[in-house]
């Protein structure tokens, strides 16, 4: 019983503390891209990072919320194809979404003299191809799953893996073996770029830190730019990322090789889908302090406000 009202209060926590961080991110950026005077590319891709963690949130952590709370059946055939859909595409966008923030956090940083900084993006609006891209590609490779989830409401003969409230319906060896390189090579190449310009930017900050320990020892003071700032910010959010990512691989494979239903490896597996979800806004909103800078605009909004209506 104890354990159950821990599952609850969890799925719950998660779910709405998630989508209310993407939420707040999604909000400040937004703001910050609209009204500020040079449309930051980063900016873009933060905001669409935050709308599909949104969507991973809602897919999958409100069903498992609702079933957690002891509500089944709620979803008919056609919403559980949709939802597990949506959230498959949506975690394959945010692959692609964490891979594009990276490479171009690596070029804008990079220096003048580099052949990478002919690649940096002149428009944030440069960056909205690469979204129509990604949500095709993994549209496309998550195709199958439309023809393969049914909801646990209907009477299903086929052996099935079970979800709660969704059941995967065992595929053909052919769609299997199609679908499945797909998604190990988008997988391959998004977080081998992912690695590489990670690992581009941990050289670059490095020089940057040998730089500045030399001017503090010759008593000069040096401020750290704002894009080797975000340049640090993106990396906390990258080792993120790689941590659930292989968390969630790794528990998903014990579940495969488990011979028998495992209560805790499922849930401790569904907790680590949503982990990156929920961990970014607050990576983002601790590093760059985006509720303070909200409070302080509506603040410096009011103060103007003010005059106005005393002279009414």
């Amino acid at each position: 019983m104890i354990l159950k009202l821990i599952k609850k209060i969890v799925f719950l926590s998660v779910t709405m503390l998630g989508v209310l961080g993407n939420i707040s991110v999604s909000v400040n950026y937004m703001f910050s891209w609209l009204g500020g005077p040079e449309k930051k590319p980063i900016h873009l891709i933060l905001i669409h990072l935050a709308f599909t963690n949104i969507i991973i949130l809602l897919a999958r952590g409100l069903p498992k919320t609702t079933v957690a709370l002891g509500l089944r059946n709620f979803l008919d055939d056609i919403g559980c194809k949709i939802i597990i859909y949506l959230e498959r595409v949506a975690r394959g966008v945010s692959i692609c979404t964490s891979s594009l923030l990276t490479v171009v956090q690596a070029i804008i940083i990079s220096p003048r003299a580099s052949m990478w900084r002919r690649l940096r993006p002149m428009s944030a609006w440069h960056i909205l191809p690469f979204f129509t891209v990604f949500w095709i590609l993994n549209s496309l490779i998550g195709v199958n799953l439309i023809h393969s989830t049914t909801s646990i409401g209907l009477n299903v003969s086929q052996h099935m893996i079970g979800e709660n409230y969704c059941y995967f319906m065992l595929e053909s060896q052919t769609i299997r073996w199609i679908i499945l390189p797909l998604m190990v090579l988008r997988d391959a190449v998004f977080q081998g770029a992912m690695g590489g310009a990670s690992g581009y930017m941990v050289f670059l900050l490095h020089k940057h830190h040998q730089h500045v320990l030399h001017l503090q020892n010759s008593k000069l003071l040096y401020r750290t730019p704002p894009e080797l700032r975000a340049a640090q910010s993106v990396l906390l959010l990258m080792l993120c990322f790689v941590f659930f990512y292989w968390t969630d691989c790794v528990f998903s494979l014990l579940l495969s090789l488990s011979s028998r239903d495992n209560t805790l490896l499922l849930n401790t597996q569904g907790l680590l889908t949503l982990g990156y979800a929920m961990f970014s806004p607050l990576v983002l909103i601790h590093r760059d302090g985006l509720l303070n800078k909200s409070w302080y605009a509506q603040w410096l909004k009011w103060r103007k406000c003010v005059p106005h209506l005393s002279l009414q």
